[in-house]
């Protein structure tokens, strides 16, 4: 079947942060397959940060991330397994051994501002035979032609396609289209975008990058994604239908899978909730937000402070070891104030 728009479901990657990366085995077979029957495109798996996520910075994994992509190959006959790499945390190594356990799709994400990090590793997803994406971490964070500029680079390196990703759910809808306008003139590959619900506006900003051009998007079925979560993949496939745009997701098998698969796995419905709110209206990366309410109950102190003032310092994904020291901080003011 011929799609407008091709979607990656990263519920067993971004939804991994929602669920402090406990999938087990068992987990992600079920959620793969029950993706793959319902014709979604790519499922991305890894640890929430990416390859050799797995840490006391960013948390530990329940279970080795080679064993869950492992999992999900031996059930995706349609769909493809995507990885996500974040230079710095993952290494070539760990990219070579995923596409050996049939990884067929490389997203390497780098801050929107540090696009030239990523060439080493686009090569080598290039040479591993992946097909391979540019992933603009925090692009609001930058004007729009350094995002152009840096677009620009990733594809110089080979990528096959370019990401403008919303890491914070902190972007407008007309901010969002002009990102993606601004790409759509100025890169020959294709162009993506990744949001998040922390200001409710994922589907609302998805559907303005679909009008200007991106034809890769993201989803999270049942919102399993850090923070609010991301574009609900089932309402997506449900959106983009009644507008005639083919996705060739199977409607009712996604519905399904949210109800009957997903649901259970949530230790919290996905709502929009204080943190997430304050992550989306501060601009803050979308992970922090269990980081900052475990760190906000250690010192006894308001986990929205927490998630404000690493706003204001413009912290980004990898800085994960600032969360407590501002939290030590505001702690040590407030008791001095007192």
């Amino acid at each position: 079947m011929t799609r407008d728009i091709y979607i990656t479901e990263v519920a067993l990657r971004d939804g991994s942060h929602a669920i402090s990366h406990q999938y087990t085995v068992e987990q992600v077979r079920k959620v793969a397959k029950a993706l793959n029957d319902a014709g979604v495109p790519y499922i991305e798996i890894s640890h929430g940060d990416g390859l050799a996520g797995s840490s006391l910075q960013y948390g530990l994994s329940r279970t080795n991330e080679m064993e869950l992509i492992e999992a999900a190959v031996t059930v995706a006959d349609r769909s493809k397994i995507a990885v996500l790499l974040l230079p710095g945390i993952g290494t070539v190594k760990e990219l070579k051994e995923a596409a050996k356990l049939g990884a067929k799709m490389a997203r390497i994400a780098t801050h929107v501002t540090e696009a030239d990090v990523a060439l080493q590793h686009i090569h080598a997803a290039k040479d591993l035979g992946m097909e391979t994406v540019g992933f603009l971490m925090m692009a609001h964070m930058a004007p729009i032609e350094k995002l152009v500029e840096q677009a620009k680079l990733m594809e110089s390196y080979g990528a096959d396609t370019v990401y403008v990703v919303d890491s914070a759910g902190y972007l407008l809808p007309d901010q969002v289209a002009e990102r993606i306008r601004a790409l759509k003139q100025s890169i020959g590959v294709n162009v993506g975008f990744h949001g998040h619900n922390n200001l409710s506006l994922a589907m609302a900003n998805t559907l303005a990058a679909i009008k200007e051009g991106a034809t890769r998007i993201d989803g999270s079925v049942r919102c399993l994604g850090a923070g609010a979560g991301n574009t609900q993949t089932e309402v997506l496939v449900a959106v983009l239908d009644r507008m005639g745009i083919k996705t060739g997701v199977d409607l009712y098998k996604m519905m399904d899978l949210a109800e009957d698969i997903i649901a259970p796995i949530l230790q919290t419905p996905q709502e929009i909730t204080r943190d997430s709110l304050t992550l989306g209206y501060a601009g803050v990366y979308s992970s922090f937000a269990l980081h900052a309410k475990r760190a906000a109950a250690k010192f006894g102190i308001d986990s929205r402070d927490i998630l404000i003032e690493l706003g204001k310092r413009k912290v980004v994904g990898g800085q994960e070891d600032m969360i407590v020291d501002v939290a030590a901080e505001i702690a040590k003011s407030k008791a001095i104030s007192i």
